[in-house]
């Protein structure tokens, strides 16, 4: 209950900008970067998150500050919008490794990426970052988000529903169904677009949508519970294809999130799985 009431609530309060630092880029940048040093699997989740919610608040505030600029018509003071892109750019892998460092903090690992690792990896990509430097990055991370930096991912979604189908009685193969709820779930950030472009079609049964309906579909594609549900299914439906209906009969149960709407999702993880249009 606690993480579906988060869920609403981070759903209600989306940025416009939402999702756009998800790029698959950026998310194998970090995803290779967590397994180079040996983080566990909810921290490369945990550093994505971190990142774009940080890089949002970053982009709104340079917006709004850029804007006061222009109003005031004050020359001189401020920074032009071309050079605070050349800021965001020119810091950009900065942030990143520090939303990592975080990621790995709050993971509670034994492996906590500490500044001299950090640095060692800035240097061999040709940065010379100094350690106040790296120091002064993750505080700026810290404040930007206000210190609220320990937020759910949809690994803790997708393990809370394992636990709950477990509670409930359906007899799953516990270890085999979460490895490949993990590898799907990498899937599913690494092609992100384009899953959520072939689910909007299936929603809007249109293959050209225009931009309300894109806008609209903002809040699917930040559902947590409905990634993790799809997440499920989807695994389900490849281990055990016999128990994919009671399953998804109760994940509906559990989150309200309908039948239709879970098959869907499995539809449009399987389609890009397979590269095939054939249902």
């Amino acid at each position: 209950i606690r993480l579906a009431t988060e869920n609403e609530q981070h759903l209600s309060e989306l940025s416009d900008w939402a999702g756009c630092f998800k790029e698959t880029q950026i998310v194998e940048f970090i995803f290779l970067l967590s397994e180079k040093w040996h983080l566990d699997q909810s921290a490369r989740y945990q550093a994505v998150e971190l990142l774009e919610r940080f890089m949002i608040k970053q982009v709104e505030q340079i917006c709004k500050s850029s804007r006061e600029n222009v109003n005031s018509r004050e020359q001189g003071e401020g920074s032009s919008w071309s050079s605070l892109k050349d800021q965001i750019y020119g810091t950009f892998v900065l942030r990143l490794v520090s939303c990592v460092q975080l990621a790995s903090k709050l993971s509670l690992h034994y492996n906590i990426v500490n500044s001299d690792r950090a640095l060692k990896f800035l240097q061999s990509l040709k940065y010379s970052y100094t350690k106040q430097e790296l120091l002064e990055s993750e505080l700026a991370v810290l404040k930007t988000l206000h210190f609220q930096i320990n937020m759910p991912t949809p690994l803790a979604y997708t393990e809370l529903l394992l636990e709950v189908l477990g509670h409930n009685g359906c007899l799953l193969p516990a270890k085999p169904l979460h490895q490949m709820c993990v590898q799907l779930l990498d899937f599913s950030y690494l092609t992100r677009d384009a899953i959520y472009q072939t689910l909007l079609k299936i929603a809007i049964e249109n293959s050209t949508p225009n931009q309300l309906q894109v806008a609209k579909f903002l809040t699917v594609k930040e559902d947590f519970m409905l990634l993790a549900v799809g997440i499920i299914s989807t695994s389900v439906f490849v281990l055990n294809p016999e128990q994919w209906k009671q399953v998804v009969e109760h994940l509906n149960c559990i989150t309200g999130i309908t039948a239709q709407s879970i098959s869907e999702f499995s539809y449009a993880v399987l389609k890009h799985i397979i590269g095939s249009t054939t249902p």
